[in-house]
């Protein structure tokens, strides 16, 4: 073995590129249940914006958000750190980007279309 498979070897994952995946797996499957369930509400009848299910649902989706981001910051963080395997790093950040971003254009192509 050559010194640079040992010290591959060696490495250890990043615990905030693992923390990242974990968040961004958690955050982008709600994220995608909550827009089901916000597109099967609106075909049963439309929602009332001022009903109790859309505000909490309103919530929801604000919180995934956040918790995406969060995600996405530990993923960069995890990217950042030294000496570590960046795998989950680069997962976590890719998966909460795409969570993100695919978010905010739904949410503005509804805006748009609306």
């Amino acid at each position: 073995m050559d010194i640079a498979s040992e010290r591959q070897m060696e490495l250890k994952h990043s615990g905030l590129g693992i923390s990242s995946f974990i968040t961004s797996i958690i955050s982008g499957l709600a994220m995608f249940f909550l827009v089901i369930i916000a597109a099967m509400m609106e075909s049963a009848g439309g929602i009332d914006e001022e009903s109790a299910q859309a505000i909490i649902l309103g919530l929801f989706v604000i919180g995934f958000l956040f918790l995406s981001l969060i995600s996405f910051g530990l993923g960069i963080a995890g990217l950042l750190q030294k000496n570590r395997k960046k795998i989950f790093a680069i997962l976590g950040t890719v998966f909460s980007g795409v969570t993100l971003f695919g978010t905010i254009f739904l949410m503005v192509l509804g805006i748009v279309a609306g």
